[in-house]
C-alpha cells in the first residue's frame, strides 16, 4: 500500500521535516566522527613527537652523554618509544584519508598514502638508530664508541629530514588537492600547501648544513595544530566530505 493511496493525494517529494532532520542528523555524525578522529591524530603526532624528541635531546644533549647514559636509560627509550608513536599515527593518517582523497584523486591518494609510509620508515630508522646508542654505554671510555654515537646521532638527523622532505610532498598534494574541491576552508589549504612548502625548503637546506629548518617548521607546524582542532571542532566540508548520501539511512516514503 502506498503513501498515494493512503492520503488520495499526490506524493511529495520531499519527506517530512521531522524525517528530514533525522536524516541529517544520521549523515552528519559519522562524518564528524571521521573527521573528529583524524584531527585528534594530527594533535597526538604533533604533541608525542614533540614530547619524544625533547626527552631524547635532554640525554643526548648532555656533555660526554655516553658516559651517563646507563643513568638516562629510561628517558631516552621512553622518549623514543613517543617518537615512535608518531609513526604509527601518521600511517593510520594516511589510510583514513585515502578513501576521502580517492574520491577526487585517486593519484593524489595514492602519493599522499605513499609519502606518509616512505615518512614512517625513515623516521622508524632514525629513531632505531638512537636506542643504539643504549648498549654503547658500557664503552664510553672507548673513542670508537663515542665516534658510533655520534655517528648514530646524525644517521637519526639525516633520516628526520629526509621524512620531512617525504611528509612536505604528500601534504603539498593533499592540501592543494583540498583546496579545489573545498576539503576545508580555502584559507586554511592555502595555509597548509604554503606551509609545507616552506617545511620543504627547510628540510632540503638543513641536508646541506643550512640550518634553517627550525624557522621553517613554524608555519607547517601551527598548520597541523589548528588543523587538528578545526576537524574537531567543525569536521570536513560536507559536500567533498563526499560520503552522506551513503552513510544516511533509507527513510520509507523517500524513494521514488
Amino acid at each position: 500500500m502506498t503513501i498515494q493511496t493512503l492520503t488520495r493525494g499526490p506524493v511529495h517529494a520531499e519527506p517530512p521535516p521531522a524525517v528530514a532532520s533525522l536524516k541529517k542528523t544520521r549523515a552528519v555524525g559519522p562524518r564528524r566522527v571521521y573527521s573528529g578522529v583524524i584531527g585528534a591524530l594530527f594533535l597526538l603526532g604533533f604533541a608525542s613527537y614533540g614530547a619524544g624528541f625533547g626527552l631524547v635531546t635532554s640525554v643526548i644533549g648532555l656533555p660526554d652523554f655516553l658516559s651517563t647514559i646507563s643513568k638516562h636509560r629510561t628517558t631516552l627509550v621512553f622518549g623514543a618509544v613517543l617518537m615512535l608513536l608518531n609513526s604509527v599515527v601518521d600511517v593510520a593518517k594516511g589510510v583514513l584519508f585515502f578513501p576521502i582523497v580517492e574520491n577526487h584523486g585517486k593519484r593524489t591518494a595514492l602519493a599522499y598514502l605513499a609519502a606518509m609510509i616512505i615518512e614512517v620508515v625513515l623516521l622508524t630508522v632514525g629513531v632505531l638508530s638512537l636506542l643504539l646508542i643504549v648498549p654503547l654505554g658500557q664503552y664510553a671510555s672507548a673513542d670508537w664508541a663515542r665516534a658510533v654515537a655520534v655517528l648514530l646521532i646524525r644517521s637519526n638527523g639525516t633520516a628526520y629530514q629526509l621524512a620531512m622532505m617525504s611528509l612536505a610532498v604528500g601534504n603539498l598534494f593533499l592540501w592543494s588537492l583540498a583546496f579545489e574541491i573545498r576539503l576545508i576552508p580555502r584559507w586554511l589549504s592555502v595555509w597548509g600547501v604554503g606551509g609545507y612548502g616552506v617545511f620543504l625548503f627547510g628540510a632540503i637546506a638543513e641536508i646541506f648544513e643550512s640550518h634553517i629548518d627550525l624557522i621553517c617548521t613554524i608555519a607547517g607546524g601551527l598548520f597541523e595544530v589548528v588543523l587538528g582542532f578545526w576537524l574537531l571542532i567543525k569536521g570536513f566540508e560536507r559536500d567533498a566530505y563526499g560520503q552522506d548520501s551513503s552513510i544516511a539511512p533509507a527513510v520509507p516514503g523517500n524513494a521514488p
